[in-house]
C-alpha cells in the first residue's frame, strides 16, 4: 500500500491508520522548489511510522500538465482551478502508476472522500466505483476529485472518508503525528501567500524573456472597462488579474459598487455590473466527465456545486443534451457568479454523478 505523503495531518494520520492492515510506504511528490519543505516533513513522518518513504519528481510534468494550463486559461479570459487537473493527471494519473512500479496495489491519501464498490445485480462479479462525499461535508473534497476513471478509483483508497477533522486532529495529537510549527497548506500549492496575480505577472515575463516568439505577457494589456450599456467607466490592467463577481479593485470615485459580469477576450474588455446582473439562470459545460450518467435520467433530485464552497442547487436537463460533449443545464433557482473556468461537478445525494468545465 503506497500512502500519498504531503507531511502534513492529513495524509500522515491515513499512513497510520492503514498500517493496522496492510505493508504501507510512503510516497511524496516533488512538484517543485515549494514542495521541498513537504518532502522533508513527510521523511519525518515515516521515520516516526517506521516505514519506507520514497520521493517521486514530478517537477517538468506538473508544470507541463498544471501551471503552464492554469496560466494560459487566465490569459484567456476563464478562472481555473489547478487541483482538479492535477487530481486527474498527476496525483491519481502518474503518482498512482509509481506506486503500481513500486509494488503497491493501492494508493491512499488524505482526502476527505468515500469510494464504494457496488453490485449492479446481488451476487454478481459485475460491479463499478462509486464516488461519494466525506462524512466530514466541512472537509468534504469529493468535488476536486470528479474527473476520476473507474480504473483510477478501483485503485484508491480514502482512509478519513467516514472521520471528521478534528478526530483526525486528535489521533495525531494523540500518535506524534504533527510537526510542529508546520504552517497550514496553501490554498493553491505552488503560488506563494495565495497572490495568484503576483504569480502570473512572474510567470509571463519569464515565458516572454525565455521565448520572443511566445511572449505570452504581451497578451496582457491594459482596456476599457465597460457596463452593459457598452459605455466605458474606466481602465482595467489586463483580464487575467480579474475574475466574474469581483468587486475589489475595479473602479473607484463612484457613487455605487460594481462587480465583474463577464470577461470579453475578443474586445480586451471587462463587463460590470450590479450585484442582481451576477445572477445567472442557465450555464453550459464541456470536458465532461460522467461516473454515472445513466442516473441523471433516474433521479429528479440532482444538484450542482460550481465552485468548491458552493452549497450546491437542483437542477435539471433535457434528455436531447445528455450525450453532447457541451452540456446545457438549468438552475432551479438563479445562481451568483457562474465563472467560466471552474468546475460544475452533479450530485445525486452524496454520490458524485460526474461534471465538467463551465463555459458561459
Amino acid at each position: 500500500m503506497a500512502v500519498a505523503m504531503s507531511g502534513g495531518v492529513d495524509s500522515s494520520v491515513a499512513a497510520f491508520l492503514l498500517l493496522k492492515k496492510y505493508q504501507v510506504f510512503g510516497l511524496t511528490m516533488l512538484l517543485g522548489d515549494f514542495e521541498r519543505q513537504a518532502v522533508r516533513d513527510a521523511k519525518i513522518i515515516c521515520r516516526r511510522l517506521r516505514i519506507p518513504h520514497y520521493t517521486v519528481n514530478l517537477k517538468n510534468e506538473f508544470k507541463k500538465r498544471i501551471i503552464q494550463p492554469f496560466c494560459r486559461e487566465y490569459l484567456n479570459g476563464k478562472t481555473p482551478n489547478p487541483c482538479v487537473w492535477c487530481n486527474e493527471k498527476i496525483k491519481f494519473g502518474l503518482l498512482l502508476k509509481r506506486a503500481r512500479k513500486l509494488g503497491a496495489d493501492y494508493l491512499a491519501t488524505g482526502h476527505y472522500a468515500r469510494v464504494t464498490r457496488e453490485f449492479s445485480i446481488p451476487n454478481s462479479q459485475f460491479s463499478k466505483f462509486v464516488l461519494k462525499k466525506a462524512k466530514d461535508e466541512t472537509r468534504d473534497q469529493s468535488y476536486f476529485l470528479y474527473r476520476l476513471k473507474q480504473n483510477q478509483l478501483k485503485r484508491i483508497i480514502f482512509p478519513l472518508g467516514d472521520l471528521t477533522k478534528n478526530e483526525v486532529k486528535r489521533i495525531a495529537a494523540k500518535n506524534n503525528l504533527a510537526i510542529k510549527g508546520q504552517k497550514e497548506s496553501r490554498e493553491i500549492c505552488f503560488i506563494p501567500d495565495n497572490d495568484y496575480r503576483n504569480f502570473l505577472r512572474k510567470f509571463f515575463k519569464k515565458s516572454a524573456v525565455k521565448d520572443s516568439r511566445l511572449c505570452d505577457f504581451c497578451g496582457i494589456k491594459n482596456g476599457p472597462i465597460k457596463d452593459l450599456q457598452s459605455c466605458i467607466l474606466g481602465e482595467h490592467r489586463g483580464l487575467p488579474f480579474y475574475t466574474v463577481g469581483q468587486r475589489k479593485g475595479l473602479l473607484s470615485g463612484l457613487n455605487r459598487p460594481f462587480y465583474v459580469i463577464k470577461i470579453d477576450k475578443k474586445n480586451n474588455a471587462l463587463i460590470v455590473g450590479r450585484e442582481k446582473d451576477l445572477y445567472k439562470k442557465y450555464f453550459s459545460i464541456k470536458d465532461i466527465n460522467w461516473l454515472n450518467r445513466e442516473k441523471i435520467k433516474k433521479d429528479g433530485k440532482i444538484t450542482v456545486k460550481i465552485r468548491y464552497q458552493h452549497p450546491g442547487v437542483l437542477v435539471k436537463f433535457s434528455e436531447r443534451i445528455l450525450s453532447a460533449k457541451e452540456l446545457k443545464a438549468e438552475f432551479k433557482r438563479a445562481q451568483r457568479a457562474v465563472t467560466p473556468g471552474q468546475s460544475a461537478v452533479f450530485y445525486a445525494g452524496e454520490e458524485v454523478l460526474g461534471g465538467g468545465i463551465i463555459v458561459e
